[in-house]
C-alpha cells in the first residue's frame, strides 16, 4: 500500500496541552460557539472574537510536538509511495515536528487574513479591530485565517483527489462528528483502501473502519508507525 492519507483531529494535540473542543472540558464548554467562531459572531462583535483567538495564539506557542506528532513526521520521510498529512487542526505542531505535506483544511491559527486585500499572512502576536493590514494598510480588515462554523473548508479539492487514490487511510484523535472529514472515511473506503482509526476511544463513525487501535496518540500512534515502516521496507506490501 504506497499511498497513504493521513486524517488528524484535536486529540493528536491534547496531550501536548491543546484542549478539545467537543470532549468534556473543551473549548466549546467554556466559550459561547456561535459568539467566537462564527463569521456572524464576528460581525456582531469583532473585538471578542480578538481577543479570543489572541488567547488561543498565546497558548499554542507554549506547548511542544508531542511523540505522536513525530512519529508522523519520522512516518513521511521514510514512506516509500505518495504521502498526505490532512490535519483539521488549527495549530503548527505537525510543522513543528517536521512534517511537510500537510493540508490544513480549518485553517491556521498563527495566519491572518486580511478581507480587503485577500493577503495572508503569519502573525503570533496579538491583532486588534483596528490593526491595520502590513500589506495593503486598511484596517478594520483582518481577521483569524480560520474555518468558522457555516464556513467552507480549504483545499477540500486536493483532498478528495487523495482519498479516491490512496490505498491506506487513517483518522487519528478525530470524533467522527465533523463533516467534511467526518464523510472522508467513506470516500476512502469506496475507492477500495484498507481503513485504520487510531484513536482514545471510538469516534461516531467507528462502524466504517477496517482496523482500530485505542489509546493515548502518544502510545498507539508510534506504536503503529513503527509497524506500519517495518512492513513496508520489508516488502510485504501489507500496511497493517
Amino acid at each position: 500500500m504506497r499511498r497513504l492519507v493521513i486524517l488528524t483531529g484535536a486529540g493528536i494535540s491534547a496531550e501536548s496541552g491543546i484542549p478539545t473542543f467537543r470532549d468534556p472540558g473543551g473549548v466549546w464548554e467554556k466559550y459561547d460557539l456561535e459568539q467566537v467562531a462564527t463569521p456572524e459572531g464576528f460581525r456582531r462583535n469583532p473585538d471578542l472574537v480578538h481577543e479570543f483567538y489572541n488567547a488561543r495564539r498565546r497558548d499554542l506557542l507554549r506547548v511542544e510536538p508531542n511523540a505522536a506528532h513525530l512519529a508522523l513526521a519520522e512516518l513521511e520521510r521514510s514512506w516509500p509511495g505518495e504521502f498526505l498529512l490532512v490535519t483539521q487542526n488549527v495549530d503548527d505542531l505537525h510543522e513543528r515536528a517536521g512534517s511537510r505535506r500537510v493540508i490544513h483544511i480549518h485553517g491556521e491559527l498563527l495566519k491572518v487574513r486580511c478581507e480587503v486585500c485577500g493577503r495572508v499572512f503569519r502573525e503570533t502576536g496579538k491583532i486588534f479591530t483596528r490593526t491595520p493590514c502590513p500589506f495593503c494598510g486598511k484596517p478594520g480588515g483582518l481577521r483569524p485565517h480560520v474555518v468558522w462554523f457555516g464556513e467552507t473548508p480549504f483545499h477540500l479539492e486536493e483532498v478528495y483527489e487523495a482519498l479516491i487514490r490512496c490505498e491506506l487511510f487513517v483518522a487519528i484523535g478525530t470524533s467522527g462528528t465533523v463533516y467534511p472529514a467526518a464523510g472522508f472515511v467513506e470516500v476512502a473506503r469506496r475507492a477500495g483502501a484498507h481503513c485504520v482509526e487510531l484513536n482514545l476511544k471510538p469516534a461516531e463513525n467507528a462502524h466504517l473502519f477496517h482496523e482500530h487501535r485505542y489509546g493515548p496518540a502518544t502510545r498507539v500512534v508510534p506504536e503503529w508507525v513503527r509497524e506500519v515502516l517495518e512492513e513496508s521496507l520489508s516488502g510485504s506490501g501489507k500496511a497493517l
